[in-house]
């Protein structure tokens, strides 16, 4: 019963969508990315929940501005120098509040990531690279795509809850109270960025990605 129990736990937590993906993106007219030689991603704000997730995240564009040849400032001492100048999440929603963090950054442009829908199985990302100095929008890319958390919250928490309920044992009480936990523990590891979310968020955040200009664009090669 309880390798039956852990079984559907370690399922329900690598369930996921494969559904397609597709994203859209405009830069600034006329701008010279070339001025911008490092980025701080200031913020992941919208339907995504704890650090962690969040984290995986910034680090998916990351690694899309690096691809283009931005420095990227590290995430931890970004949060580490707005938490010292008491920064909320509420003051990075919007260009002026993140282009006010980006001078305390020293940056010349920050990354704004939105995440407006993550339920009933879909996902939605935007992305603003904003100028700190004036808070104008450099680019903007949003995307969109399907994923498993539904079905993994729900078999994770039902899983969790029987997994609890077997490793409680002993009297019916610790049966219950064995039940309770394991369907806490169920509930976020369903809510937890699977193998294949995170995996369906990398396909999104590449589409989103994927015209945003380098900064120094490559020469063309000599036919």
């Amino acid at each position: 019963m309880r390798a039956v129990c852990a079984s559907m736990l370690l399922m329900a937590m690598t369930v996921a969508g494969c559904a397609s993906s597709h994203a859209e993106s405009q830069p600034a007219a006329g701008y010279n990315f070339e001025n911008v030689d490092r980025v701080a991603i200031v913020e992941v704000t919208g339907r995504i929940y704890g650090d962690a997730a969040k984290n995986q995240i910034a680090n998916m564009f990351t690694m899309e501005l690096m691809k283009k040849g931005y420095t990227v400032v590290e995430r931890s001492q970004v949060k580490a120098i707005l938490k010292e100048q008491e920064f909320q999440a509420s003051d990075l929603a919007d260009p002026q509040g993140a282009a006010k963090a980006g001078q305390i950054l020293n940056v010349p442009a920050v990354m704004m990531i939105d995440i407006p829908k993550y339920n009933n199985e879909k996902i939605n990302v935007t992305a603003k690279l904003v100028d700190v100095q004036t808070a104008a929008i450099l680019w903007i890319g949003s995307g969109d795509g399907s994923t498993g958390r539904t079905a993994a919250t729900i078999v994770g928490a039902v899983a969790g809850a029987a997994l609890g309920a077997a490793v409680g044992g002993g009297e019916t009480n610790d049966r219950v109270a064995g039940g309770v936990i394991g369907g806490v523990v169920g509930g976020v590891a369903g809510n937890m960025l699977s193998p294949g979310q995170e995996k369906q968020f990398r396909k999104v955040v590449a589409k989103v990605a994927q015209s945003l200009p380098a900064r120094i664009p490559q020469a063309t090669a000599a036919k």
